[in-house]
């Protein structure tokens, strides 16, 4: 049986190294677990109860059901203004809908990310692993990545041709791996 895990990115840009460490990561993918790069963020309105009406927004429900169909959650946010960008923060809050009845619905979530900044996007993954664990997510606490200096880092290089990112991020897999093959066993 393969693990499931979808990537969801923070980042709406066609250029950002977010969204080029999930495409590593869908190269990187060990035996036994497949990584699903979700598509489609931008397109979901901001939360709003009024309209979260079964069938009329159709890039929610894309998205509600992805979630439902995967093992396991894996997401990649750059740092803007010391916290999560809109566009994740949206996605979370579209996920813990309806009330009582989250998506997430316990499901083994990691948060990693790169970032300008010399500390990699700490700050928004700390705030993301938050609200993900608030919206009933089962948030793995203890599988980090954080890679500063991406404008620098990455300038010439693909994530993926960085040797070092690519054994931290392949690690971070396994182990996430790990954990939603124990949830499904459970």
């Amino acid at each position: 049986m393969s693990v499931r895990i979808l990537a969801l990115v923070g980042s709406l840009r066609s250029g950002s190294h977010n969204r080029q460490l999930a495409e590593a990561a869908v190269k990187f993918a060990p035996e036994g677990s497949e990584i699903v790069l979700h598509e489609g963020l931008g397109e979901i309105p901001f939360y709003n109860e009024d309209i979260d009406v079964e069938d009329t927004v159709p890039a929610a429900a894309r998205l509600r059901e992805a979630v439902a169909g995967a093992d396991a959650l894996l997401f990649f946010t750059p740092e803007y203004n010391g916290t999560i960008p809109a566009v994740l923060k949206n996605a979370i809050d579209w996920l813990s809908r309806p009330f009582g009845a989250s998506a997430l619905g316990q499901k083994p979530v990691a948060v990693v990310g790169t970032a300008f900044g010399q500390y990699g996007g700490v700050w928004a993954q700390d705030e993301a692993r938050k609200a993900l664990g608030i919206a009933g997510g089962k948030v793995i606490e203890d599988i980090k990545l954080s890679i500063p200096g991406s404008m620098t880092r990455f300038a010439g290089i693909h994530p993926a041709d960085d040797s070092e990112v690519a054994g931290r991020l392949t690690e971070v897999i396994v182990r996430l791996n790990s954990h939603a093959t124990a949830a499904t066993a459970a």
